[in-house]
């Protein structure tokens, strides 16, 4: 079969898909990605035999836009339902389709696999008459950003002469508990188990040396993500941490600065998750869905920063699972760390969670039901 992942061009996006991707080339299938080529020499370490078919501009440009559509609006940093919509469903469509629509007609797939947010791949598959599924990166998307981004999406069907069609599946990596509470499961659901970023096929990197005596200590991870953060957040960060009383790993990822190690904190670039949380003990992060669900996989209790996006979602799910602290100034950080360390209860509830996920299929699973389901309305 021949699957055609579609996503919204950022590692927090794209990411997410990875596994699934991986996971129908294993069992034989035809793989590619379709999402701006300023992404292509990211995806390349993830999946470096899946072509890249371009389409669109990369997010600085798709800001920009819905800045002139919407003057004032900031869809990243405050993250308001008709703004959030603009950047998915009317300005990413306006800018992106018509490519995604001559890369998707020259690779024929017979389904398209989109991210929750990304809504240029179910307008090509019902451009194309294929079927499409959707890949959640975390908590569900609420109802009041739900319903501005299907409304405003709506009128780009109808200028093209298509119409909607419910997806064949939602593929879920979300365990229940992360979900809302009342939250009902969709009937297309295909859960499968969510798994920290990882490159099997590539050599891991040098191993993080070790902090001096400091067998006694807990090890945190602070990580803000891949987009969000700067040296002088993450500075206000470590600087709030109790003297002596923790070893820090601190990504530096998107800071482009470098920090200088010290006796119990060191600085790394970006790394697959599975590498950062080897050791780790608690998870410092600005609540990026990606981040959330890697640490609840492994059972890993988390303080968490909201800055943008959904990440104020995802902060707020944690917190109400009982595995995470949420603070909302960075000097707040270092006293949650050391309350949560002294009580010890969130550590049993990301245990119970890291039980959880583990309990769910796994995205080969998951993609063999695809399949199944397409082969089935084929």
């Amino acid at each position: 079969m021949r699957i055609l992942f579609s996503g919204v061009p950022a590692l927090g996006h794209l990411l997410p898909l990875v596994p699934l991707a991986r996971a129908a080339q294993a069992a034989g299938h035809d793989v590619a990605l379709l999402t701006s080529g300023g992404m292509r020499e990211p995806m390349s370490t993830e999946l470096p035999t899946v072509p890249v078919l371009a389409a669109g501009p990369m997010p600085p440009d798709l800001f920009a836009e819905v800045a002139r559509r919407i003057p004032g609006s900031d869809p990243a940093n405050r993250p308001e339902p008709a703004a959030v919509a603009e950047f998915f469903a009317g300005t990413r469509v306006d800018l992106t389709v018509d490519d995604a629509l001559r890369a998707a007609r020259g690779w024929e797939p017979d389904v398209v696999v989109a991210d929750a947010v990304d809504l240029v791949g179910p307008l090509v598959a019902a451009e194309l008459g294929v079927p499409y599924a959707i890949v959640a990166f975390g908590p569900e998307v609420p109802e009041e950003f739900r319903r501005p981004m299907a409304e405003l999406v709506l009128p780009r069907y109808e200028q093209r002469g298509v119409v909607p069609t419910p997806p064949v599946a939602l593929l879920d990596p979300t365990p229940v508990s992360l979900q809302a509470p009342g939250w009902t499961q969709p009937p297309v659901t295909i859960p499968f188990r969510s798994e920290p970023h990882s490159r099997p096929d590539v050599a891991a990197e040098q191993p993080l040396a070790p902090f001096p005596a400091s067998e006694w200590r807990p090890r945190v991870l602070v990580t803000l993500g891949t987009v969000f953060g700067d040296a002088t957040l993450l500075t206000a960060i470590l600087d709030g941490f109790h003297p002596d009383e923790v070893d820090v790993v601190a990504t530096v990822g998107v800071i482009g600065e470098r920090l200088d190690d010290t006796e119990h904190v060191h600085f790394l670039p970006f790394r697959p998750m599975r590498e950062l949380l080897e050791g780790v003990d608690l998870v410092v992060a600005a609540a990026g869905a990606g981040t959330v669900l890697a640490a609840a996989s492994v059972g890993v209790p988390m303080v968490l920063l909201p800055q943008g996006a959904d990440q104020f979602i995802n902060a707020t799910r944690a917190a109400e699972a009982g595995v995470a602290v949420v603070v909302d100034e960075p000097s707040a950080v270092g006293p949650a760390v050391h309350r949560m360390l002294a009580e010890r209860s969130h550590f049993a509830a990301a245990r119970r969670l890291g039980e959880e996920t583990a309990q769910r299929p796994s995205a080969t699973d998951a993609v063999r039901e695809l399949v199944d389901r397409v082969e089935r309305i084929a």
